[in-house]
Formats: structure tokens, sequence, C-alpha cells
């Protein structure tokens, strides 16, 4: 990978963690307004991450190999903040929801096959 790949890949994931956090935090919100709030980051990052995936790699699919490497950073990204979330007070937080919201994700940023 280039450089310039590897750090559109760092902000892609980023975005892509950030998306997954929110919508598990949003399933784990009562209060409607907050719910909401959740629900409008959780579509500004994933529209960021649809961006930034064209930019890596446009036309082609992803190789096997990158886009397991990409899960894998993304689940310890997700795992790490929740948890910090957690220890912050957070209540309800599914930890279960990752993996199932986070291949929703990345199957339609087309990183993994549907």
């Amino acid at each position: 990978m280039s450089q310039n790949r590897n750090k559109l890949i760092d902000i892609f994931v980023g975005n892509v963690s950030n998306s997954v956090i929110h919508r598990i935090l949003e399933k784990a919100i009562d209060e409607e307004d907050i719910r909401k709030h959740y629900d409008r980051e959780f579509l500004t990052s994933l529209e960021i991450a649809k961006r930034y995936r064209e930019k890596i790699n446009p036309k082609s699919e992803f190789p096997e190999k990158d886009a397991e490497e990409i899960k894998e950073m993304v689940r310890n990204k997700v795992k790490k903040e929740l948890k910090k979330r957690e220890s912050k007070g957070y209540k309800n937080i599914n930890f279960d929801l990752i993996d199932s919201v986070m291949d929703e994700i990345l199957k339609e940023t087309r990183i993994i096959k549907k």
C-alpha cells in the first residue's frame, strides 16, 4: 500500500468506526432527541466514509486481505471507544451488535461482499 492510500484508509476506518459507534449508541438510548443526534452523526460519518472509499479504490473490488485488515481495525477501534463510553457512565451498550452493524456498513461501502 502506498503512503497516501494508508492515510485514506485510516480516515475511512475512523469514519466507519464512528458510524458503527453512533448506530450502537442510538440503539442504547431511549430519549428521542439524543437518538436523533446519533442518527445524524451516523449518516454524516457514513457519507464521508463512502467518499473516502471511492478515493481508495473506486472501481474494483477490495482485496480480501485488505478487507480483513480494515474489519479488524474497525472492530478494535469501536470496542475501545464503547468501553471508554461505558466507563463514563453510558448504559445499555450492546457489544454484541458490533459485528453485525460493522458488516452492514462495510457491505454498504463495498469493502466486503454482500
